[in-house]
């Protein structure tokens, strides 16, 4: 499994390279990445879409016809849509979000900015995100877009993933330490 996590990054950071170059040609870094996430909330919302771009069941010419009609409702046009045409056409829309990921990274690195992954048991507030952001800003030395991830079963707190770096202050985490604690002296 691992040497096939390994391929899909592969495929991933390769495909986002070459859209990363494409988007710096043409100036249009922001609009891609915002075309992106608009996509990838697509996929979140959508189980069915989520099945079409995973499963290999489905023909080349399905997915991309497909695809071209979701990107043709939701208004991706341009740069995006050639791109996830070409992803469909080539059989990669499996490694989709993947890509989206390592062109955020190199969009990122590209305005000499660091990304952070946050997991948070709640939604932050602007007033938190912008706090959290100054705080790894300090820590990082450099600016720091941080990408929020809610999930509910922390309980509370929040873990960052920042590099090789990890912060993990939720509630979940400190209850299971305690309860192995406690195991040890009982």
């Amino acid at each position: 499994m691992a040497q096939s996590t390994s391929l899909i990054a592969g495929v991933a950071d390769r495909y986002a390279g070459s859209l990363f170059d494409l988007a710096r040609d043409t100036n249009s870094i922001p609009a891609v990445e915002t075309d992106l996430g608009r996509f990838e909330a697509l996929l979140a919302e959508s189980e069915d879409l989520t099945r079409l771009v995973k499963s290999p069941v489905f023909s080349a010419e399905e997915q991309e016809k497909a695809i071209a009609a979701v990107l043709a409702k939701a208004g991706i046009t341009g740069l995006v849509a050639n791109f996830l045409q070409v992803v469909a056409q080539n059989r990669r829309l499996f490694a989709v979000p993947g890509m989206i990921k390592a062109f955020r990274r190199i969009a990122a690195e590209h305005r000499g900015e660091t990304t952070a992954d946050v997991t948070t048991a709640h939604a932050l507030t602007d007033t938190q995100e912008s706090e959290l952001k100054a705080a790894l800003k300090s820590i990082a030395n450099k600016d720091v877009s941080i990408n929020v991830t809610v999930d509910p079963t922390l309980l509370g707190g929040l873990v960052v993933k920042m590099g090789s770096r990890q912060i993990d202050t939720s509630l979940k985490t400190k209850l299971a330490s305690l309860k192995l604690a406690l195991k040890e002296v009982g």
